[in-house]
């Protein structure tokens, strides 16, 4: 069975139990859930995560030297004042790399818009929604605190443990430092 059925199946899930309102789905370039986003959530704008789009751009550097000129013309594009701005930069970014690293422009141009859909969101909320940082201090917070578990007696102990944790960061993110609001003014850093 491929991993988008295993990802069409779990996003259908989350429907099935109630998931609504989407306005967004952030992710890395990972195939099979791109394929099962596509199917389930066809319509719902995409943001492909820029910090790993600057890593994945590093593959297609082929001089140590150029790594950080790279990544500082990517920053300078993932942090312009506007989309229009950042397709500017994009371009002037692909020109610049077409003969010393063709493969890199190639990329730049397909890849990189991916990472710009952020940009059709407001301004207050556009550094939060242009990585899956969020869901990855998520999974830090689990394994720091199931590492100390060595053997779960059972499959219900594992899942009490991990929805206890959810229930605590979900609390959290209510009642003390927000991450995201729908005001048009960002929560305080």
């Amino acid at each position: 069975m491929s991993t988008d059925i295993h990802w069409r199946t779990f996003l259908q899930s989350l429907v099935a139990r109630g998931l609504c309102g989407v306005q967004l789905i952030i992710s890395d370039d990972h195939a099979g859930l791109k394929a099962a986003r596509l199917t389930v959530f066809g319509g719902i704008p995409w943001q492909r995560c820029q910090f790993h789009l600057q890593q994945n751009a590093q593959a297609y550097v082929p001089q140590q030297d150029l790594r950080t000129h790279v990544a500082s013309d990517l920053r300078n594009i993932f942090n312009a004042p506007d989309r229009t701005t950042a397709e500017d930069y994009l371009r002037r970014t692909v020109q610049k790399y077409l003969k010393c690293a063709p493969q890199l422009a190639a990329w730049l141009e397909t890849d990189l818009p991916e990472g710009l859909t952020v940009f059709g969101f407001p301004k207050a909320h556009q550094r939060r929604l242009r990585t899956v940082n969020l869901l990855e201090r998520v999974h830090r917070e689990l394994e720091r605190r199931t590492r100390g578990v060595s053997v779960f007696p059972n499959e219900s102990a594992c899942l009490r443990l991990l929805s206890a944790i959810l229930m605590e960061l979900d609390e959290a993110w209510q009642t003390g430092k927000v991450y995201l609001t729908l005001d048009e003014e960002p929560a305080s850093s």
